[in-house]
């Protein structure tokens, strides 16, 4: 077997590889200062951006895009000397044909990854706000590249996708210092409104929790069918722990003072007729006593077992045998 054209095959690659190792051993260290390149880089990012308040993810995502700025063009000039014949050009056009189908695959994480950085670095909610977002409300733990952790009241963790953060609507409830809260209370049409207004006020003014600026008010908001209702409107501190805390106190204390001063607080009452069904106007809309309609007539009375046994014979009275013991109803 004649083995001298495989034997030159490899002593040619064997000699362009002996050739080329000054080349790579280059091309090693270009893409090794360009690693020590961007971790300076990160880290100096990261001092700065962390100057900002609340943008320590901020800073870290920021040095991490730095960082991979510097290692891609790093790996592209190393990718030259290495092999001379080899252009970035021809790179970018490798990656434009395979970047179309990763651009596919992976389209959510880039959504959710831009909007990550979009959302760090515009701050329309920063750690520690809590937000509600679709049905859940909590406060925002982390905000990562990919996704938003938020902590629910009761102790729960949800993750958002920040590409959803992004692109729909977000309740910051504590994007500002004090918050607006509001409750309806209800008292009879026969008592004195301005007396009720003058009370709810006095507790909004001298509770606890409750801002004296901007000032609270009462407004009649509406007409119900028992009631007259008022609105009690007050600011607090636009936690949800401070809200509730204030509002318990003044609802407290509001229905106390109404209470006292004889203002009712009625609630909703109803008529409820029921129908047994066995009525001897049943079906007949003119003669039911579903209402009490008016008409001529006396009003259906109600077919009941009582009835029944009274509207037997004298000579029914003794039932035989068969029926069991006999009993008088009156």
């Amino acid at each position: 077997m004649d083995l001298s054209a495989a034997w030159h095959t490899v002593e040619r690659l064997a000699h362009a590889f002996v050739a080329a190792l000054p080349r790579i051993l280059l091309a090693l260290l270009v893409f090794g200062a360009a690693l020590v390149v961007g971790r300076l880089v990160r880290a100096a990012v990261h001092r700065a951006a962390s100057r900002r308040r609340q943008a320590g993810n901020l800073s870290i995502a920021l040095g991490r895009l730095a960082m991979a700025g510097v290692l891609l063009l790093g790996t592209l000039v190393a990718a030259t000397v290495a092999f001379p014949n080899f252009t970035p050009a021809d790179l970018v056009g490798a990656l434009g044909i395979g970047g179309i189908a990763i651009g596919f695959a992976f389209k959510d994480i880039f959504q959710n990854f831009l909007a990550g950085i979009l959302i760090l670095v515009t701050r329309p909610f920063i750690v520690g706000d809590q937000i509600v977002f679709g049905g859940f409300e909590g406060e925002v733990e982390q905000i990562h590249t990919r996704a938003t952790y938020l902590k629910t009241y009761d102790g729960r963790r949800v993750v958002i996708p920040n590409g959803q953060l992004f692109t729909n609507s977000v309740v910051v409830n504590t994007a500002f210092r004090h918050r607006r809260v509001e409750y309806d209370i209800g008292i009879g049409y026969s008592d004195d409104v301005e007396k009720a207004r003058q009370i709810v006020l006095e507790v909004l003014v001298a509770t606890e929790g409750v801002v004296p600026d901007p000032k609270a008010d009462v407004i009649v908001v509406r007409l119900d069918e028992s009631s007259l209702a008022l609105r009690a409107r007050w600011w607090s501190e636009s936690r949800i722990a401070d809200v509730l805390i204030a509002q318990d106190k003044v609802l407290t204390e509001a229905k106390r003072r109404l209470q006292a001063s004889g203002i009712d607080l009625p609630y909703p009452t109803r008529q409820i007729l029921l129908h047994d069904q066995t009525e001897e106007g049943d079906g007949d809309r003119r003669r039911q006593r579903e209402g009490w309609p008016a008409g001529e007539g006396k009003v259906p009375r109600p077919a009941g077992i009582a009835r029944a046994l009274e509207a037997r014979a004298p000579g029914d009275a003794t039932a035989s045998a068969d029926d069991g013991p006999s009993h008088r109803v009156s």
